[in-house]
Formats: structure tokens, C-alpha cells, sequence
């Protein structure tokens, strides 16, 4: 089978294309014959040596989502599985095989069934966003521990750039969860493609004053924040929370440090909250996994530019081009053809 490897850190230059045998699967474990890879930021930052990903040593296949059939099962899995669609998460961590490949071996919880309705396309591009998103929306002190319509009934949402793929996954599940979405974004046609996700507010914050564009909207402030740019946003997010309110922030775009009104969060209860998928609580990856199953079910999350996620594809050759678009901030979900 054809499948992208890397042995050593670096640039996109050091992915390879090359054969390796089909893999069996073990023992509660599924075998999915592999049509679409997803790439998020992680994937190519692991690759260059972060520590995101948690890159195994020797040889190592990148990519943690994916999309595919299984089309063989191990013992004490139930043969009914055999030929079902389904969406992959976490494929790379902590192991050597991504789903940049024809085929890929992991444990069959990490295989999740796809409905009919749903495309491989949505399939390959739910995985870590949906399941960052999902956290992050169920970090705010009463917020519950799983998503489901109602959830958030009478909670006010800011998602920082909700052009994003974490961002439009938030925006999605949190008005399907009954709240009411603000995003921030930062052109016209990001601002498209929030509302396309379904945010009931978008605000350009190069337009106009985020801050006070909020407290208009939300005289009050908003309950929760799922933040992009942490260091960035830190004094809009402190002028927008309300009494108790919270941040959940899952990446370092705006820099690794923050400077924070210590006092002020004392006094109005503010928490700031971080999220790394990959290390959360594994019921808290089964909640956000459920959650996703029930979204997708009922067509509350999409894909696609017609629900502000454009998809760009690539053949599973030029993986190294789809590894540096996202690098370079492409608008969308990247996703490579492999099957």
C-alpha cells in the first residue's frame, strides 16, 4: 500500500512516499481502508518537531483524522462492522500510524460510524476540531458535560475567528446546544463563511471595536469565549465576559504569553481554562465523540463552503503541500485523497 512517512523532524521535505505491507488488525482493533486524510495544525507542527501530536519514534505516518471503510476486523470485534463508513480520530497519537495511507490499524472506538447522509469530506474534517470545539464549549463553570440540544439554552458564545475549523465546529455546535453565537473574524469574506456556520452575530474586528460591537449585543457580556489568539484577545476577552464567565483557549496564534488584570478576574470570577485534545480526560473525548455522533445525525454540523468550511483537496502525493497550506493559514479544512 502507498503511504506518507517521515523518520526525522523538520519541514514538509522530509514526508516520503513510499510501500508498505497492509497491516492486520489486532485484537479489538479495525482495519479502514482509508479515502480521505485530514491535516490540522498539530499534524504539520508535530512533524516539525513540536510536541504537539505526540509523535512516536522511527518511522511515523502524520495525520491524526480521516475518513474510510472498515474492511477488516480483529478479534472481539463484531463482523456487522465490516464495510461500514466511518470517521477517525487521534489515529497518530501515541502511535506510528497516521491516516496518511491506504490503510490504517487503530482500536475500534477510534473508528466511529458515518451516516449515509454525511460525506467522507465531513467525515475527514470532524476528529480534532469538532472534539476541541466540543470541549472548549463545556468548560464554563455550569456548562454541561456533554452537548445536546438545549444544552446552552440562554448562554451567550464568542468564538474568536470563526472562520477557523475549530471556530466554525464551535459555532455549529453551540447553536445546535441553544446558544446564542457571536464570532469575531477578521475580512468581509471570513465574515461569509461565519455566518454560512450559522453564528446569529459576526463582527470584523478590523471594521470595528470588538469590544464594544459585543457589549452592544450583549449588554450583559458573553458566558464563554472559545479563544484562538489568547494573548491577542486578552484585554477584549477580559471587557467582554460576564460576572463568572470563562475563556477556553486551544492555540498559541497570538504568542505564548499573557499579561492578565489578576484582580479584576478575582473580583468578577473569571477563569481562563486551556484545551489540548489530546490530553483530556478519555470521558470527556467519549462526551465530545457522542455529541458529534448526535450533531452529525441530525444535520447540525456540516461542511463544506455552504456551512463556511470550504474543503481544498490534494492527492495523497502531494501531502507535503497539503501540510504546508495549513502551515500557511489556508481559509478551510485541508484534506488529502488517499482512496
Amino acid at each position: 500500500m502507498k503511504a506518507i512517512v517521515f523518520t526525522q523532524s523538520g519541514g514538509s521535505d522530509v514526508l516520503r512516499l513510499v510501500e508498505r505491507p497492509v497491516p492486520e488488525p489486532g485484537a479489538g482493533e479495525v482495519r479502514v481502508a482509508v479515502r480521505l486524510s485530514g491535516v490540522n495544525p498539530t499534524d504539520w507542527k508535530g512533524r516539525s518537531g513540536g510536541r504537539a501530536g505526540g509523535r512516536s519514534a522511527g518511522e511515523q505516518v502524520p495525520n491524526q483524522d480521516g475518513a474510510g471503510v472498515v474492511d477488516a476486523v480483529g478479534a472481539g470485534v463484531d463482523p456487522a462492522r465490516l464495510g461500514q463508513r466511518v470517521w477517525l480520530w487521534e489515529a497518530a497519537w501515541q502511535r506510528a500510524d497516521g491516516t496518511a495511507q491506504e490503510y490504517v490499524v487503530l482500536p475500534e472506538h477510534q473508528a466511529v460510524p458515518l451516516p449515509e447522509h454525511a460525506s467522507f469530506e465531513l467525515g475527514a474534517s470532524l476528529g480534532i476540531p469538532a472534539m476541541t470545539a466540543h470541549r472548549a464549549l463545556t468548560l464554563a463553570p455550569g456548562a454541561p458535560a456533554r452537548l445536546a440540544p438545549g444544552a446552552l439554552a440562554g448562554r451567550h458564545v464568542l468564538v474568536a475567528g470563526g472562520a477557523g475549523a475549530v471556530g466554525n465546529a464551535a459555532i455549529q455546535l453551540a447553536r445546535w446546544a441553544g446558544a446564542t453565537v457571536l464570532t469575531t473574524v477578521s475580512s468581509p469574506e471570513k465574515a461569509k463563511l461565519a455566518a454560512a456556520a450559522g453564528a446569529h452575530h459576526v463582527i470584523d474586528y478590523r471594521a470595528e471595536d470588538a469590544a464594544a460591537a459585543v457589549r452592544a449585543l450583549v449588554p450583559g457580556g458573553v458566558d464563554l469565549v472559545v479563544e484562538v489568539a489568547t494573548a491577542g484577545n486578552a484585554a477584549l476577552d477580559v471587557a467582554v465576559l460576564a460576572p463568572g464567565g470563562a475563556v477556553a483557549f486551544y492555540a498559541t496564534n497570538s504568542g505564548d504569553e499573557v499579561v492578565l488584570p489578576v484582580l479584576e478576574l478575582m473580583v468578577r470570577n473569571l477563569t481562563w481554562s486551556g484545551v489540548l485534545i489530546y490530553t483530556i480526560p478519555a470521558e470527556a473525548k467519549a462526551d465530545a465523540v457522542a455529541a458529534i455522533v448526535a450533531a452529525v445525525a441530525e444535520g447540525a454540523l456540516r461542511g463544506g463552503e455552504e456551512a463556511g468550511l470550504p474543503w481544498h483537496h490534494y492527492p495523497l502525493a502531494r501531502t507535503a503541500d497539503a501540510h504546508d497550506a495549513v502551515e500557511g493559514a489556508v481559509v478551510g479544512k485541508v484534506l488529502i485523497d488517499v482512496g
